[in-house]
């Protein structure tokens, strides 16, 4: 292939206002001529872009999207950038190739160019896997097809001879003055039948033409009256419609309890970009919890707004993707995908619940959206707004350092007050013999359902029962994939793992001994607190939300619109229960394992449960009735659970980030983790002994490893990680660059770069 790869672009330093990715921004290009060499990226795991030749008479701008000869196929890419004189290549410009077409879609931007760049520099992903993340909708860079449409001909319908029924003049006086319009709209507006306006053409009366489908999404009405706010509503609104109207970089931490009405707030934002006439994005970390969330979108903008997610139809992401780089979009609500999103002329982000570790993406190229959201925003010169009620530590800090505005709602809206928090020491209070909850939650559920109210009960863990062992020999059913025991679903009757998918149906024998209706279920999932809840209670409506039972957006929303309608007593969750929902007519909140999550390597592990089981807390009592929240626990003594029910929320912040300071742990100090996996466990051992052998040497510089991950097989692939750690000033990314160089690996091993990681499995 005549090809040959562009540079690198820099590693961005780790604690600028993102201002080495102004280096990434392309200066303006020179008139080019007939035969102009330029660099095209490809969305293929490639390390830069590729030389190619403008044929006389195409001459592409950056950006556009093109066709180029890769081998003996074609591809699609993107003119990256073009290349002034001959270039410094080795590649001879008699020996380039030439595109093959320019394609009629709008050009990637150059904030999005600068974005791939960044992540790809930043994360030491290949740029061309970055593009792929942009460019995952192949199909909506060719243009629409046409649409049949009829308008009115020439002939003079009163001297045509043909009869005009009254549904004919009613055609005719619709598209007197119009447009031409497809048949369907004809026979809707005029009240009429499809087969009126068909018969109508054949007669001459109409002209049917071609034209370009209208736009699926309406524009939002962002001068639409919406709710009254309170002052302290009203004071963040204004600062954050100040800071879009202004139209340039800054990145705001929206802090506010559970219902401050922290959506209500940002919403102005967004009016602010729409009168502008610009787009807005909106991150949410489940896209399927949304359908509140939307019913309040369109209260407050009269439509929807346009959704992105993985479980939409190919059909609907080609139209989403092509509207939104049109500009035919004004707002998208999206899960961390959308972050890649063609938008020609984005005017805020907003990235809500900013704190959730689901904004991690752990496969592929490993990044974090919270944080190349900011990214995006300052490359476009936008507002960033970051919502939560339990904000990440990093953002704290942020704001602390300065680099984030700090907006803050600390009462709830309306006059209602935060829950009562209490433990359950489950030394003291312990459940009956092979039950999980406590006469104290016991006596307070009841209490609930008699006066008519609802309730929750959270654990986070799927299925029946996290682990079966057999009574007879102690054998425990394991994932022959992973390293993760079994987890019984009972309602399917089927064993699976949750890392890897596998699942197989509920043995009847032990398949180590061979004994009989052996095996035990131990431990509590969210399926068997809701078989001792129906023996208890046999007829309460109870409803169980977990990932597993929620299948798609729709599911979602019809179970959460079932909750407000008070056709469900008691629900029964695991984390996704936490996220945003608003129950009127919950007031009692029981965790039934506070202490899950707190165990574990996880540097993080304390802040998670907090802002957890913070979240699960804030779904009590969020109108007039009172909410209690009930903790059941074996460690009342410890920080996280003390803050919760003391409420001193910051207390526990600033505890936490003194213990992170003290041990130059993020956000004080940085981190990357190597993880080497491949099929054969030996052949990872070579490499990651030859990685350990190879790792940087510097005093302010601690390599960790190798050593098997927690997850020591997963997916049927071994894996042994290696953890660097650095100063906050140290720019790592030179470091791991030239350490991953410096080691070959044969193919089958599998050498991933996690910048900034947040899971240590």
């Amino acid at each position: 292939m005549p090809a040959s790869h562009a540079s690198s672009p820099p590693a961005p330093e780790p604690d600028s206002e993102f201002a080495s990715g102004s280096g990434l921004l392309f200066e303006p290009e020179p008139d080019s001529g007939e035969g102009q060499r330029l660099r095209v990226l490809l969305p293929l795991p490639l390390a830069g872009a590729y030389d190619y030749r403008a044929p006389p008479g195409m001459v592409p701008a950056p950006g556009a999207f093109v066709r180029v000869p890769l081998g003996r196929r074609e591809v699609l890419g993107v003119v990256w950038s073009m290349v002034e004189g001959g270039g410094t290549d080795e590649i001879d410009d008699a020996r380039l190739r030439d595109i093959s077409e320019i394609l009629d879609a709008p050009p990637m931007t150059d904030a999005l160019r600068a974005l791939v760049d960044w992540v790809a520099a930043y994360t030491l992903a290949l740029p061309g896997s970055v593009l792929r993340m942009a460019m995952n909708v192949p199909a909506a860079l060719e243009p629409p097809r046409p649409v049949a449409a009829f308008r009115l001909s020439a002939t003079d319908p009163e001297t045509s001879g043909r009869r005009l029924t009254p549904a004919r003049r009613r055609v005719l006086e619709l598209l007197a003055d119009g447009p031409a319009r497809p048949a369907a709209e004809i026979a809707r507006e005029a009240g009429t039948g499809p087969s009126v306006v068909k018969a109508m053409a054949e007669a001459g009366l109409l002209d049917q033409v071609a034209i370009r489908p209208r736009p699926a999404f309406a524009r939002p009405d962002p001068d639409r009256v919406g709710p009254v706010l309170s002052p302290d509503q009203q004071a963040a609104a204004d600062s954050l419609r100040a800071s879009t109207a202004a139209g340039c970089y800054s990145a705001i931490l929206l802090d506010g309890v559970p219902g401050a009405g922290k959506t209500e707030v940002y919403f102005e934002a967004i009016a602010e970009a729409l009168r502008r006439g610009r787009q807005a994005l909106v991150l949410v970390p489940e896209i399927a919890l949304t359908a509140q969330w939307l019913e309040r979108f369109e209260r407050r903008f009269g439509v929807m707004p346009a959704v992105w997610h993985s479980d939409l139809t190919q059909a609907r992401r080609r139209e989403t993707w092509r509207a939104v780089a049109e500009g035919e979009v004004g707002v998208v609500v999206a899960a961390r995908s959308g972050l890649f999103l063609p938008f020609p002329d984005l005017g805020a982000i907003v990235v809500d619940e900013e704190h959730d570790p689901s904004f991690k993406q752990e496969e592929g190229v490993i990044y974090h959206a919270r944080d190349m959201a900011v990214v995006r925003a300052h490359l476009s010169g936008i507002p960033v707004v970051l919502v939560s009620a339990t904000p990440s530590l990093e953002s704290v800090s942020n704001v602390e350092a300065g680099r984030y505005e700090r907006l803050n709602l600390p009462a709830r809206h309306g006059g209602a007050e935060l829950p009562e928090v209490v433990a359950i020491d489950m030394r003291a209070d312990p459940p009956p013999r092979m039950s999980w909850l406590s006469p104290v939650l016991r006596t307070a559920l009841e209490k609930t359902f008699a006066a008519g109210e609802q309730a929750m009960l959270f654990l986070n863990r799927r299925g029946y029962a996290p682990l079966t062992l057999c009574r007879a020999c102690g054998h425990r059913l394991q994932c022959p994939h992973c390293t993760a025991w079994l987890v019984e679903h009972r309602l399917s009757g089927r064993l699976m793992c949750h890392h890897c998918g596998h699942d197989v149906a509920f043995p009847r024998k032990c398949p180590s001994c061979g004994a009989e209706d052996a095996l035990a279920a131990c431990g509590p999932g969210v399926e068997r607190l809701a078989e001792e809840v129906a023996a208890l209670w046999p007829d309460l409506r109870v409803a169980v939300m977990a990932s597993d039972t929620i299948n798609g957006p729709e599911a979602a929303q019809a179970l959460v619109r079932a909750v407000r309608n008070q056709e469900v007593d008691l629900l029964i969750g695991t984390q996704i229960v936490a996220k945003g929902h608003h129950f009127p007519m919950l007031t009692l909140v029981g965790v039934v394992d506070a202490d899950l999550g707190l165990a574990g390597g996880d540097l993080r592990a304390a802040e998670r449960t907090y802002q957890l089981l913070y979240q699960v807390a804030g779904r009590a009592g969020r109108e007039a009735r009172p909410g209690r929240v009930l903790l059941q626990t074996y460690m009342p003594e410890h920080p996280v659970l003390g803050a919760l029910i003391s409420g001193d929320r910051d207390g526990f912040v600033a505890a936490e980030a003194e213990a992170r300071r003290d041990h130059g742990m993020p956000p004080f100090g940085r981190l990357a983790a190597v993880i080497v996996s491949g099929p054969r466990a030996e052949e990872v051992d070579r490499v990651a002994r030859a990685l350990g052998r190879a790792a940087p040497r510097a005093t302010d510089i601690l390599v960790l490893g190798p050593a098997p991950a927690p997850l020591a097989l997963l997916r049927g692939r071994h894996r042994r990680r290696l953890l660097l750690k650095a100063p906050k000033g140290r720019a790592i990314q030179p470091l791991l660059r030239g350490w991953m160089e410096a080691v070959q690996c044969p193919a089958s091993v599998r050498v991933q770069v996690d910048v900034d990681p947040y899971s240590f499995l």
